[in-house]
């Protein structure tokens, strides 16, 4: 689908220089000589590389669109991982590399989000927050109940993070896997 230069938005991905990139920012900018352009920072979706590029609005660009299909996470399988569709039960094998810190969430059975473009993968996404339980940090102090306070914690998967003082070894809690951190203490 071809749009206007103008026209593309932050999530939007588009074919440039042979390459997939996704925009990550956009800013209109109406110069006082010359026409209008879009500023848009991209990231190749391939290898992370990013760039900065000018649209004018009378250029056309290829907007693409990925297919997104569910797909459940079953085993490690040494320097892949092993993912089954949830309506076909075909299995996709990633590389480990290719999914990179996700991996360290992935729960047997965690439905993920895989993006495939021409059939060929390009993007996972994991769920926002998992449950995953305390495997050491230091003991509860009776008093201490400073609002702010932090304590080291070792989450199951080997991640280290900070909870609430309150929060002991083997104990679940909510984890957000975008940066690691503590949500809340799980249901």
């Amino acid at each position: 689908m071809k749009i206007n230069g103008n026209e593309i938005k932050p999530g939007n991905i588009i074919e440039h220089q042979k390459g997939l990139w996704v925009a990550v920012k956009c800013n209109a900018v109406k110069p006082g000589k010359g026409g209008a352009f879009n500023q848009v920072e991209l990231k190749n979706l391939e290898d992370g590389r990013k760039l900065n590029e000018r649209f004018r609005s009378s250029e056309t660009i290829e907007k693409v669109r990925l297919e997104q299909k569910d797909h459940t996470y079953l085993y490690d399988n040494g320097d892949t991982l092993a993912f089954m569709d949830v309506e076909n039960y075909e299995q996709v094998e990633l590389a480990k590399d290719f999914v990179g810190d996700a991996q360290l969430y992935l729960q047997d059975g965690m439905t993920v989000v895989i993006n495939f473009h021409q059939e060929r993968p390009i993007d996972l996404r994991i769920p926002d927050q998992v449950v995953l339980e305390i495997a050491d940090t230091e003991p509860v102090v009776k008093g201490q109940t400073a609002a702010n306070s932090f304590k080291p914690a070792t989450l199951e998967n080997g991640v280290r993070t900070t909870v609430p003082p309150f929060v002991g070894i083997g104990e679940k809690v909510v984890i957000s896997t975008a940066d690691g951190s503590y949500v809340k203490r799980a249901d």
